[in-house]
């Protein structure tokens, strides 16, 4: 054993040896050359607490461009000081800055050599966990905290995209380039089928609903980015069961900023102003190229009904978007009572004309300390509304498939003066895309939301046990919306029905109370620390909708009112964890949390979820102590159980009544009534469960200049939610949810941050993270059948009833279900022809095939880079998806003739695939419309500069010039690599966007 530690420890002295002989050299290329004719001269060695010397430590001379950096074995050597009284700076990554005054006379050589001491604070930051916090050192769980001077650089509406590349293992994909447009979350990929995918987002204490809100794009879009302080975020079941049955896919803890005990007030006003523009078109049909098209192979009609004009559809609908972002903040703290107040505007126009949002918003945020600082006191409260226009978005569609030899408008009044197709009778023509600018300019979609997040958490240390604190939290997130939908009587898209005037409401409640104690001891005998937590936690929420009439612009009733909507559901809980750290060596935690759901019938609304996690700080160990190049190196594994009962309905165990559709009313005399329809329920419905198992290693060497973690982790769900067929007669459906299935989630994550320089001068640092992530569907039905296929999913534009993915058993969610397409000699696909897969001579839905390919990537990883140089700053972050391919739904609908609209009474127009394909109809279901999506996008580049205090020294000043979505790299033919799901067909393009970030400090 002694002599595998000595080869263990010399190994790692070599490693060490290379990779800071490595970064002696980088270091040196940025120290100045110094001039050797000077009068003075400082030497000196410096070490650390063990008394090895420190490679790389930067002595500076404060106020010139005078210093060195020491060597192998410490020494440093400063030459050409001109005499005269300095600070010197001595610094060095991982460890505290020291500064010492001295005064050097000419020709004099002075010496100074110093111990520098390790700075731990990067190990003893806090970190915000499930009803508590604890020291990243402590950590036993994957727990990520990103915090503001790491955050995404830019514009942003919604606060997800401030970390969007920056956490391993977590995928945020924006869901368009709507202004507020929310994103697509996960966190190691999707645990369910059926039910939602999303974490669980806790704001300052209060866990928010994932649903939406009536009149709102996205419910984070009501909530300022600048407010937030940090992101934290529960990747695995040991540190987020403690959240029980809303855990499953992980959890998003976000704390906003506050102020600051006995500080002076500070007055911040910061101002984003922001152009956008749209990057890439579809690749459709010029004018020209249209024309000469239909000229050769169109009939008579189709040729007789081409115009005159040379219209860019897609340039007509988009504009270059403005928005301004302004936020003012007052902080600071009167004796023990810490206050930020943070008011916003935000207007952010859209880059498809008419879309817009306007956001006002106020936060508060009260920390006193009470009764000689044993009753601490934190008061949040958050309040925006949001006033939307949302464009009508099938103009995106209309776009690309309108004629482009028509002209926009039509040189009459009919239909507003937009040109459209008529059908005989002079109605517009029923079956032709409408005007893109009409449906644009003739619709006015617009909402007013108003949100309130806000709680008051008590903290109580009791004046008989310092070390017992009783907690009692109590929250709310309330929302209340209204909107209006006009349509003029003379628009098109609704000219038969006389246009539309229509409005609705929703409101919204969630209510949380949370009381819990914290028990926090040292048991100096036994060389421990007991750190234990138990509560109660009550949840309410509701949705209520009144219901109102569809009305034309007349006011005649199309539809009469149904009944007024409102349901609500509660989650009781009681949770404990325990927290033992042995000898600051080896950590353990163990949860607890028994949840009961209204959601779930009296039989299955109660579950247990355990979670345990052990960590090993193994640079503690005697074995590891010696290897000066290793900082720290904590070894984590893990188990939990985490549920789901995010469903999408409140009471699925029974019967509930919807009111019919108008084709299934019942007459009575002359008078039609409309009916209750019973929905299909199961009594036995129960949430879905995962079990997750992960072992981590976090490191860091050279004082924590390299640093970093690897996680590996296995996710199973059991009792998945799914859609199976059910004898007919045995149920008010055919088709019931239920739990039958499981599934697979297993990966790998690793994260490495590296600090190149840091010095007085200038720092230089590189992060990046890498996922690899496998998904597959291991049950599906509680029969097994092998001749079934599976679930066929993704529905898709064109045709009816057409779907491109399958859920099978075997396979990854979302798996591509297509014929394999039949290629001639010169790599052009066959019309119609398909492989034969089971040799019959026939091709039938039997020949369609799943397609080794799936929507999600294999690997996507984060890369990013700051730099700061004096008073300049500049960096980059960059992000890829590899490995997973999208349905190209617009070549697929529109790359082909029959789309030119034949004998329908009009002309439409086609991708520019058509001529890749002669195809004459549609060809749906063949993977030739499958490509590869692997892309590396450049998310944003900023480069500022601190023109430090102006006007009379009393005000700060720093610029930031930023571009959003700079650069993206795919072999993608459509607009977008990036799409959620899969299936690209005509979805809000995501805009480039060049900002100036204007900061002033009073």
């Amino acid at each position: 054993m002694t002599s595998n530690n000595h080869i263990t420890k010399n190994l790692l002295r070599m490693i060490n040896r290379y990779l800071t002989k490595r970064l002696f050299l980088m270091l040196s290329l940025f120290v100045p050359v110094l001039l050797a004719a000077q009068n003075a001269t400082l030497r000196g060695n410096i070490q650390d607490e063990a008394g090895e010397p420190l490679l790389g430590v930067t002595v500076f001379l404060e106020g010139t461009t005078i210093g060195a950096i020491t060597d192998f074995d410490g020494n440093y050597t400063v030459e050409s000081i001109t005499p005269g009284t300095y600070n010197v700076q001595i610094s060095f990554v991982g460890f505290k800055k020291e500064t010492t005054t001295m005064t050097f006379a000419a020709g004099e050589t002075k010496t100074l050599s110093l111990t520098l001491f390790e700075d731990v604070n990067i190990l003893e930051e806090a970190v915000v966990i499930g009803y508590g916090t604890t020291q990243t050192k402590d950590l036993t769980g994957s727990v990520v905290a990103v915090s503001t001077k790491d955050f995404q650089k830019g514009n942003f509406a919604t606060p997800e995209q401030l970390v969007v590349g920056k956490v391993a293992g977590v995928q945020i994909t924006s869901n368009s380039g709507q202004p507020g447009a929310g994103s697509r979350i996960r966190i190691r990929g999707g645990t369910s089928l059926n039910a939602s995918n999303d974490p669980l987002i806790v704001i300052d204490g209060v866990p928010v609903d994932n649903g939406g809100i009536s009149g709102a794009s996205n419910p984070l879009s009501l909530l300022n980015p600048d407010d937030i302080e940090t992101f934290t975020v529960l990747k695995d079941a040991s540190a987020a069961a403690i959240y029980g049955s809303r855990a499953a896919n992980g959890v998003i803890i976000i704390t906003t900023k506050k102020g600051a005990a006995s500080s002076k007030l500070n007055v911040g006003f910061s101002t984003n102003n922001s152009i956008s523009q749209i990057v890439n078109y579809v690749d459709v049909l010029g004018a020209q190229q249209f024309r000469d098209t239909v000229l050769a192979h169109g009939n008579a009609t189709q040729i007789n009904l081409l115009g005159e004009s040379e219209t860019d559809w897609q340039r007509e609908i988009y504009q270059v978007g403005f928005a301004t972002d302004n936020n003012l903040s007052l902080s600071g703290g009167v004796k023990n009572l810490p206050y930020r107040l943070g008011l916003e505007f935000n207007h952010t126009e859209g880059i498809l004309k008419t879309s817009e949002m306007d956001r006002v918003g106020a936060t508060l945020n009260l920390s006193p300390n009470l009764i000689n600082n044993h009753l601490k006191v934190d008061v949040n409260a958050k309040y925006y509304n949001v006033q939307n226009v949302f464009a009508n978005t099938g103009a995106i569609g209309s776009a690309v498939t309108f004629d482009p030899t028509q002209s926009v408008t039509s040189g009459t009044d009919e239909f507003g003066g937009y040109f459209e197709w008529v059908s005989g009778n002079g109605n517009p023509n029923a079956l032709a895309p409408r005007n893109p600018l009409g449906l644009l300019m003739q619709r006015q979609d617009e909402s007013s939301v108003n949100r309130f997040i806000g709680n008051v958490m008590l903290d109580y240390t009791t004046h008989f046990m310092e070390d017992l604190h009783l907690i009692v939290n109590v929250g709310g997130d309330f929302a209340n919306s209204n909107g209006t939908v006009f349509v003029p009587a003379e628009a098109a898209s609704d000219f038969l029905r006389g246009g539309v005037n229509n409005k609705y409401e929703q409101t919204k409640v969630n209510r949380v109370l949370d009381t819990y104690f914290n028990y926090k001891t040292d048991l100096r005998a036994l060389k421990s620390t007991v750190d234990l937590t138990g509560g109660y936690s009550f949840q309410y929420w509701s949705t209520e909708s009144p219901e109102q009439p569809d009305l034309n612009v007349a006011g005649d009733t199309i539809t009469p009112p149904g009944l007024p909507f409102f349901t609500d559901n509660a989650l009781m809980s009681f949770y404990g964890r325990l927290n033992y750290n042995l000898a600051e060596k080896y950590i353990l935690t163990a949860t607890l949390r028994n949840d009961g759901s209204s959601r779930f019938s009296p039989d299955t609304r109660w579950g247990l979820f355990p979670s345990v996690a052990f960590a090993w700080r193994l640079s503690e160990e005697s074995l590891f102590k010696d290897i000066q190049s290793l900082s720290f190196l904590k070894l984590r594994v893990g188990w939990g159980i985490t549920g789901q009962q995010d469903i999408f309905s409140d009471y699925p165990y029974i019967a509930n009544y919807a009111e019919g559709t108008s084709t299934a009313q019942y007459q009575f005399g002359d008078v039609f009534y409309t009916v209750l329809r019973p929905d299909g329920y199961d009594p036995n419905i129960k949430w879905e469960e995962t079990t997750s198992i992960n072992v981590g290693l976090d490191f860091g060497f050279n004082n924590n200049r390299w640093n970093g973690a690897i996680d590996v982790y296995r996710k199973t769900t059991e009792d998945l939610l799914s859609i199976i067929p059910i004898p007919a007669g045995t149920n008010f459906t055919n088709q019931l949810l239920t739990n039958v299935g499981s599934m697979l989630n297993t990966g790998m994550e690793i994260s490495l941050n590296y600090v190149a320089i840091d010095n007085e001068n200038m720092t230089l640092e590189f992060g990046g993270n890498a996922t690899f992530n496998r998904n597959e569907i291991t049950k599906l039905n509680v029969l097994e059948n092998e001749d079934d296929p599976g679930i066929l999913v993704g529905g898709i534009s064109g045709g009816v009833g057409n779907t491109i993915q399958i859920h099978s058993v075997g396979f990854p969610v979302f798996t591509f279900y297509t014929y394999e397409q039949v290629y001639a000699e010169d790599g052009s696909p066959i019309e119609g022809e398909y492989v034969d897969q089971n040799g019959d001579g026939v091709i039938n839905p039997d020949d369609i095939v799943r397609f080794d390919g799936n929507p999600a990537p294999n690997l996507f990883i984060g890369f990013f880079s700051n730099f700061n140089y004096k008073k300049w700053t500049a960096g980059f972050s960059l992000r890829g998806e590899f490995g997973q391919y999208v349905y190209n739904n617009v070549n697929s609908s529109l790359g082909n003739y029959f789309n030119v609209g034949s004998t329908k009474g009009y002309l439409a127009n086609m991708t520019s695939d058509y001529v890749n394909t002669v195809f004459q109809t549609p060809q749906y279901l063949t993977d030739y419309y499958l490509e590869s999506a692997s892309y590396l996008r450049l998310d944003n580049l900023y480069l500022g500069y601190n023109f430090g205090n102006i006007i009379a020294d009393q005000v700060g000043l720093s610029a930031t010039f930023i571009i959003q979505n700079a650069l993206v790299i795919s072999s993608y033919s459509g607009i977008d690599p990036e799409v959620g799901g899969g299936i690209d067909n005509n979805f809000y393009p995501r805009p480039r966007t060049y900002g100036v970030n204007l900061n002033f400090n009073f």
